[in-house]
């Protein structure tokens, strides 16, 4: 799930801005917003320990702050303690229920946890909401989160959806292309990196994706193509390192 764990990262801690110490006379509300920056900073790093001190002096500080609840979830996920993760999301959504980033936060957690239907219902509602600024990602994610389920119709409603939204939304593109290729839809999948990579900038996902398309439809020159571009445009990425052997393919 991919594209599911970077939007819960991109958005979880995108509140980790740094900040000055608090001063001596501050309220705990601050001391608390402090911790809790220091707390998803470590977290970022990968210092569970540390991340798991800040955040729970933060929680003592203000339980009543939805961003920390939405911090501790993503540790408690990271723990491997789902109770008390699945918990936490509760909470912050209780405490913020017009919050479309907090739900959408949930909702991540939901589909990874094989919970789609709740999951998906909670992307649809952030991705009408009209304070949150990424539909197009709620939408995507409602897509990959469906897909994953194995309702791959319903998947494909929501990518067309977010690509409504914003045209060259990559990842949508990515999506929805793949999952013509997974259906064996070919010519359909052709077209829509075809015409994605026609208008707007290429990315690693649907260079990589372009080829393997291009090669299952018997297709080597364009194959070659895509994969020169994806050496030429993306030689250190981890899709150039996974460029096919075209030379097995019949063409």
């Amino acid at each position: 799930m991919r594209a599911l764990f970077a939007a819960l990262i991109a958005v979880a801690l995108a509140s980790c801005a740094t900040q000055d110490a608090p001063r001596k006379g501050e309220s705990k509300s601050d001391a608390a917003e402090y911790n809790m920056q220091l707390g998803v900073g470590y977290l970022q790093k990968g210092n569970l320990a540390v991340a798991k001190d800040k955040l729970e002096r933060s929680y003592k500080e203000n339980p009543r702050d939805p961003n920390v609840h939405n911090a501790l979830a993503l540790l408690y996920e990271r723990l491997n303690e789902p109770k008390k993760a699945d918990m936490h999301y509760r909470e912050a959504v209780r405490l913020a229920p017009k919050n479309p980033e907090l739900s959408n936060n949930y909702a991540v957690y939901l589909c990874r946890t094989n919970r789609p239907d709740e999951g998906v219902k909670r992307f649809l509602a952030a991705a009408t909401n009209p304070l949150y600024r990424k539909p197009e990602a709620a939408f995507t994610n409602a897509g990959v989160c469906l897909r994953n389920a194995k309702k791959d119709s319903e998947a494909e409603q929501n990518f067309l959806r977010a690509l409504q939204v914003r045209p060259n939304y990559a990842e949508a593109a990515y999506q929805l292309g793949d999952l013509d290729f997974g259906r064996g839809r070919l010519q359909e999948a052709r077209a829509r990196v075809d015409g994605y990579l026609g208008a707007f900038k290429p990315t690693p996902d649907l260079l990589l994706l372009g080829v393997r398309i291009t090669a299952a439809l018997g297709d080597r020159l364009a194959a070659e193509r895509y994969a020169r571009r994806l050496r030429v445009d993306f030689p250190d990425s981890q899709q150039s390192r996974e460029i096919p052997d075209l030379k097995s393919n019949p063409g």
